[in-house]
């Protein structure tokens, strides 16, 4: 006779295969959204994010800052990673506890045991803003997935393939969602849809996304 627990809804996030190595665990931060979102704050007490510029001196349209030994930085010298945050010269806050169990189990859930990021980019997305296709390739080690966390307004991400053009895959993604990436997808071309303007009740009006890395 089972017992009558396990007849209840299982209440652990949905994991979805996109790819074999590519999953959308839906859901998977809500259970600790609000200690994340206290250890961002704090983060960016430390190092506000900023506005940054494309080597051609566009401004991007979403406003950055960095935790971890190495963040990445944008400028007209190029995309690099640093380990001191250029607006103060001093290193880049260390990346929270929280957020660092976080991206552990998120990879380890994808099949991405060991994963031990040395970077975390934190993006703000004000409604409009936007993040065109790009490979991430900055990074030393290529053989550690991306771990991409979700907060607040909803925003549509989408893949491509390993070259720029063709057809994308569009995967919407809602506050708690956390995307995970590596072996053959690591450089596939990605990116995010206009944020739509909105409200949410922890972050505002705004999305934010936390990307962990291992960089060297």
């Amino acid at each position: 006779m089972h017992d009558q627990l396990d007849l209840l809804p299982d209440p652990r996030p949905t994991a979805e295969a996109l790819t074999p190595t590519t999953w959308h665990l839906h859901g998977f931060a809500l259970p600790q959204a609000t200690g994340i979102w206290a250890a961002v704050r704090a983060v960016w007490a430390a190092a506000p994010d900023r506005v940054m510029v494309t080597p051609g001196g566009q401004p991007m349209s979403v406003t950055l800052s960095n935790c971890g030994a190495l963040g990445w930085v944008s400028d007209r010298r190029g995309y690099r990673y640093d380990p001191c945050d250029p607006q103060t010269g001093r290193p880049w806050p260390a990346i929270p506890d929280a957020l660092l169990a976080l991206a552990v189990a998120a990879a380890e859930r994808a099949g991405f045991a060991g994963f031990a990021p040395d970077a975390c980019l934190i993006n703000r997305y004000a409604p409009g803003a936007r993040m065109g296709a790009h490979q991430d390739r900055n990074e030393h080690d290529l053989t550690a997935p991306i771990v991409s966390v979700s907060l607040g307004l909803p925003a549509t991400f989408f893949f491509g393939g390993l070259s720029r053009g063709g057809a994308t895959r569009k995967v919407p993604v809602v506050h708690g969602d956390v995307l995970v990436w590596g072996g053959p997808d690591r450089l596939r071309f990605h990116g995010v849809l206009p944020v739509k303007p909105g409200q949410h009740g922890l972050t505002g009006d705004c999305r934010v996304n936390l990307t962990f890395r291992v960089a060297e």
